[in-house]
């Protein structure tokens, strides 16, 4: 029986049709670090101060520092509270310099920022005090919208297609992007953050299907981690922006508005062959299909594609085969648990970077160039290794680097620093790893479902990463205990799961173990067929 790897061979496993569709998938996640991490740079903590004008109508002859002595009390350190203020009265200011003021309220007319700072999320909707968690709400609010993508956007594309899905969402991030740089209200801003959200997720799942599917086999790895390098690419441009760029709304719109010059993915991205195939949609994949070849300068033969016939069609699958069968609900759990711990390192070290002590713009520089080696070792590692070794391996390391964190001593900065790199750059390692490693697990009818479900888990991680993080008001170490003990469980686990290295994607749910790649076999046994009669030459 004919597979359609056999037509990925013949046309080509990763001709310039696939390196060109790489690409074409790869340039929307260089905008997707300025969505998950951006907000970092737009609440940088700035000194303040209640607004204290109410004397200004008693003293104005006042200067700035009588003013603040006058009106504010110190904490422990003899520093003005940022928070309290002494409570306004009608006395005259001599009698207001003579007895001083006692009673304490917490700000009731606002906050004074520096002036010469310039406008943040901070300064501009008072993220302070009372109201400083927004800001890791916020951040949760847009995992939340990761959550709602993968939901929405992982079964929608296994029923309508990876290509509508794929520009549905470019066109909902580019939109609501622009469109969070004009929000007036700090709640609308969490509303459109949570809509891009979902944006981003279409697009992580839809790609990763879409490289899956028409890579071969010997290549499917290196085609998925070319695409998570642009991540790293972005992550990096993100620190430079933000360092040149400290308005948060002209941030905004620089890491959204080039979304828009994808428009012409209309007319040039194709939609899976192998999906179409499933679907019964045989004229259509034959055309892609065709198409491919000709830009590969490969001829598929007149004999191999007829055999691709509606009535051998793979059946379709559902949300609830994932369930039914048990290799797929094995499958599903160990995986939602894997992407779990990933998010939850990566997530809870991108977050804290202002909480490791040096400059976040440089540190979050950092971050970004050590995860480009990081994602491309994992095409070596996972080549060597085999996927199930590697992302056991992987998710261990990133939890013991985040629990050796909690032992240094927070006068201990630099070290702390360069261990957060470190597992930053294992955790950044292991997610790439369960990306390829999922995407071959689950077979092609329900493969951006079974990535979605799985991305769900890593949207509950992200979610509740940054409330994680309130912990650290009780004990510094506690979130980071958190963030390292469950990598460690669930990197137990994964070797419970078969190896997929070397087999070729599944297109129904009935395979309980991937089976090996033909391609490879017969290479293997032309291999084996030249050395033999190299070895009769030589005799």
């Amino acid at each position: 029986m004919t597979e359609f790897g056999d037509f990925i061979s013949a046309l080509g496993e990763f001709g310039l049709y696939q390196k060109l569709l790489v690409l074409l998938l790869s340039l929307p996640l260089l905008l997707n670090p300025f969505q998950m991490i951006g907000q970092v740079f737009m609440v940088v903590d700035v000194p303040h101060h209640c607004n204290t004008s109410w004397i200004r109508a008693i003293g104005p002859n006042l200067t700035e520092e009588e003013q603040l002595n006058l009106t504010l009390p110190r904490d422990a350190d003899g520093e003005y509270e940022q928070c309290f203020m002494y409570s306004p009265v009608d006395w005259d200011l001599d009698s207001i310099m003579a007895y001083g003021l006692n009673a304490t309220e917490k700000c009731s007319s606002g906050w004074v920022y520096p002036s010469a700072q310039p406008p943040s999320l901070l300064t501009e909707f008072d993220l302070v005090c009372d109201k400083k968690d927004l800001n890791d709400i916020s951040q949760s609010v847009y995992m939340v919208g990761l959550l709602l993508g993968a939901m929405i956007f992982g079964p929608l594309s296994d029923r309508i297609g990876r290509r509508p899905i794929f520009l549905i969402s470019l066109l909902l991030q580019g939109l609501f992007g622009v469109a969070i740089a004009f929000v007036p209200h700090f709640y609308i801003y969490m509303a459109f953050r949570c809509v891009v959200g979902a944006s981003v997720s279409g697009i992580l799942i839809t790609a990763l299907a879409l490289g899956t599917e028409w890579v071969g086999v010997s290549y499917r790895s290196k085609a998925v981690l070319v695409t998570h390098c642009f991540v790293a690419i972005g992550q990096i441009i993100l620190a430079g922006l933000s360092y040149g760029i400290r308005n948060w709304r002209l941030l905004e719109i620089a890491g959204s508005a080039p979304i828009f010059a994808l428009f012409f993915y209309i007319w040039v991205l194709p939609e899976s062959a192998r999906w179409l195939v499933t679907k019964g949609r045989i004229e259509e994949a034959k055309k892609v299909l065709q198409k491919a070849a000709s830009i590969n300068k490969r001829t598929i033969p007149p004999a191999l594609l007829e055999q691709l016939k509606p009535e051998n069609q793979t059946q379709s699958g559902s949300i609830l085969d994932i369930f039914r069968k048990k290799h797929l609900r094995k499958v599903t759990l160990i995986m939602s648990c894997a992407w779990f711990a990933d998010s939850l390192v990566y997530y809870g070290l991108s977050l804290n970077v202002t909480s490791f002590g040096l400059d976040i713009y440089l540190t979050q520089l950092a971050f970004g160039v050590v995860e480009l080696p990081a994602r491309l070792c994992c095409v070596f590692l996972l080549q060597w290794f085999g996927r199930k070794k590697t992302q056991a391996v992987l998710l261990l390391l990133s939890g013991l680097m985040c629990l050796v964190i909690t032992g240094i001593p927070e006068d201990q900065p630099v070290v702390t620093t360069v261990l957060a790199i470190i597992g930053k750059f294992v955790a950044t390692a292991s997610f790439s790893t369960s990306y390829v490693y999922t995407a071959e697990l689950f077979p092609t009818v329900i493969r951006p479902t079974g990535v979605g479900l799985c991305s769900m888990s890593a949207r509950v991680a992200g979610i509740v990463a940054p409330l994680i993080h309130l912990l650290s008001q009780y004990h510094r170490a506690i979130p980071m205990a958190i963030f390292g003990s469950a990598p460690v469980v669930v990197g137990l686990l994964c070797f419970l799961l078969p190896e997929t290295r070397g087999t070729d994607l599944a297109d129904d749910t009935g395979a309980a173990n991937p089976q090996p790649s033909r391609t490879l076999e017969i290479l293997s046994k032309r291999d084996t067929a030249e050395d033999g009669v190299d070895s009769e030459k030589d005799v």
